[in-house]
């Protein structure tokens, strides 16, 4: 194994920014900029568009020149993590009010920044490059959950609970939109294609408990199946608490 840290690069890039020098021509972009348009990149046209040549194109630079600000795109993927994530207004109020309003307020933030940026779905961020904002969002959210009555560990695997079940949700609810796209077909035309077919098999008596189902029953929105199944893991949290003290 190599002696030189395999992170290093993104944690330097992440905690101390760029190394100021005296010599050669002054870099005519921030860092700043060259992760923003990474990330505006990324929003428009997927994960597997974001190249560092495709990035020196809407930068209007040289490729070689981008290297002078981030050597690859894996750290470049880093510093666009760490630039989204980080505590918010709405999440530091709700860290005041218990830990139910911060995980509710938490769940749906994280959701909506899932929607915003699908590509955030496709990168692999199961072992993070932690740099300042990620540092401060997790002690914002053990600030957050410090009230619930269960151990550090079992607060973290709760935490935990519920990014997976927003990061599930919105992935599901990102495929359905790119449904219509990729069959070319509405919502609409694809399931009134397969109505004389559904019926049908409901009338021939094979499936009796689908056919005595609700006619509303795939109904509700995916605001309402997001919000019933965070309310389930949040009761679920609660009933896993010690009993208050005394």
């Amino acid at each position: 194994m190599s002696d030189q840290n395999p992170l290093g690069k993104s944690l330097e890039l992440l905690w101390e920014g760029l190394p100021g020098s005296e010599k050669g021509p002054r870099p005519k972009l921030t860092l700043e900029q060259v992760v923003q348009t990474g990330i505006d990149l990324a929003d428009a046209e997927g994960l597997e568009a974001l190249s560092m040549r495709n990035l020196a194109q809407r930068l209007g630079v040289g490729t070689m020149s981008l290297y002078r600000y981030v050597p690859a795109k894996k750290e470049l993927l880093d510093l666009m993590l760490d630039a989204i994530v980080g505590p918010s207004q709405e999440r530091l109020e709700a860290a005041e009010n218990g830990w139910r309003e911060f995980l509710t307020t938490t769940a749906r933030q994280a959701r909506r920044l899932y929607l915003e940026h699908p590509w955030m779905l496709q990168a692999n961020w199961s072992r993070p490059v932690l740099g300042p904002n990620s540092v401060a969002d997790l002690e914002l959210t053990m600030k957050g959950i410090a009230d619930a009555r269960l151990s550090d560990q079992a607060k973290m695997n709760a935490v935990t609970s519920v990014e997976s079940f927003v990061m599930g949700s919105a992935r599901q609810e990102l495929l359905w939109a790119n449904a219509a796209t990729e069959q070319g077909i509405t919502d609409e035309e694809f399931w009134a294609s397969q109505l004389p077919t559904l019926i049908r098999a409901m009338e021939s008596g094979k499936y009796p408990v689908m056919a005595e189902l609700d006619e509303d029953i795939f109904d509700a929105t995916w605001d309402d199946g997001f919000e019933f199944g965070l309310q389930l893991i949040l009761d679920g949290i609660d009933a896993r608490q010690e009993p208050p003290a005394g």
